[in-house]
């Protein structure tokens, strides 16, 4: 009977992984699934198994542990900081001249993949139904960049030389070429802040003698639903916490090779009465290449699994906002979404 339980607790929380498929995908443990085990959901249980661990914390990268929630939930949440967690980005460009060879549709749409840093929370989205005049928008829901770059030759260069970098004044147009032209009040309203592209060096055209770009251009708020230029982050990704366990003692000439078939750090070597013996030291670090399984007499030592409800999550941010505020923006967003279910299933109850 304690055999049974154990094979039962291991169906409903671990996916394993074997030499020619994966095994206990699907969620199982719901209501009345398995004689002994009640699965009814439950706040308090919830609560106290429900946990976020940041794990690492940079100016652009995150990763930290969602522990206790279904895969349902962890990639609703995935996709909410791909597709609706708002940014602000550029929409409307006019072009009044462009002489480079780059076509006009062509800029445009390099224009507004550039990641522009502004915080789309202190402002508003923009009426649909507004004109789509030049002079449109306003202080509270559009910002307005301006390029206008000139190439000339430098009149200092050597008449030997062949390199554009010495015979051209502005040939190369970068993205701190763009200058933010504030509208209405939002000078002194972001007095603080610096409004413009995150990375100063990308690249968005070459010209030569004579050619100039004059253009105007207008951010507004959107969410990566409608576009991909509106995504806040470059990736936001999570994978099942790996777990290895030894099922014998491994040494030796096999512990050498068992500790090649993982990635660096997660088996290591320990020394015992002179014999080098196998340690699992840290099954996170683990890709779940499945190496080990392709050698005959390591593939029954080892136990290859997946905890089923811990998500490592790593979320890349563009640089518009610092990933923690994405994480707790997309959190909001998600309970936001709960609420509205709820207050449709309450006026549903009452027709």
């Amino acid at each position: 009977m304690a055999d049974a339980m154990k094979n039962v607790e291991e169906i409903r929380s671990r996916v394993i992984l074997g030499e020619f498929g994966v095994k206990n995908v699907h969620t199982t443990d719901f209501p009345g699934n398995y004689p002994g085990y009640d699965d009814t959901w439950n706040l308090r249980k919830f609560q106290k198994n429900f946990s976020i661990n940041v794990v690492q914390l940079d100016e652009n990268n995150m990763e930290f542990d969602m522990v206790g929630v279904d895969a349902a939930i962890a990639n609703a949440f995935r996709r909410i900081l791909l597709a609706e967690v708002p940014t602000m980005a550029i929409e409307k460009v006019f072009i009044y001249n462009n002489t480079s060879i780059v076509q006009d549709e062509v800029l445009a749409h390099r224009l507004g993949l550039i990641p522009i840093r502004a915080d789309p929370r202190l402002f508003e989205y923009r009426n649909s139904g507004e004109d789509t005049g030049a002079e449109e928008g306003s202080e509270i829901d559009t910002i307005q960049l301006q390029l206008k770059v000139k190439c000339s030759r430098n009149p200092r260069a050597s008449k030997d030389s062949s390199d554009p970098k010495e015979l051209y004044l502005h040939h190369m147009v970068y993205s701190r070429d763009l200058k933010w032209m504030p509208i209405g009040n939002q000078a002194d309203v972001f007095a603080d802040a610096v409004i413009g592209p995150v990375h100063d060096d990308i690249l968005i055209a070459q010209l030569r003698p004579g050619q100039e770009l004059d253009i105007i251009m207008h951010c507004v708020k959107g969410i990566g639903k409608d576009h991909a230029k509106f995504s806040p982050v470059a990736t936001a990704s999570y994978r099942l916490l790996p777990e290895i366990t030894l099922l014998e003692r491994v040494e030796g000439e096999q512990a050498e090779r068992l500790q090649r078939c993982f990635s660096r750090g997660v088996i290591e070597l320990e020394e015992h009465n002179g014999e080098k013996v196998a340690k699992v030291v840290n099954s996170r670090l683990d890709t779940c290449s499945r190496e080990v399984l392709r050698h005959d007499d390591l593939k029954n030592l080892v136990k290859l699994g997946r905890v089923r409800d811990h998500f490592i999550f790593t979320v890349e941010s563009t640089g518009i906002l610092p990933p923690d505020v994405l994480v707790t923006e997309a959190i909001k967003m998600l309970m936001s979404k709960c609420q509205r279910f709820l207050s449709e299933l309450d006026s549903s109850d009452m027709d």
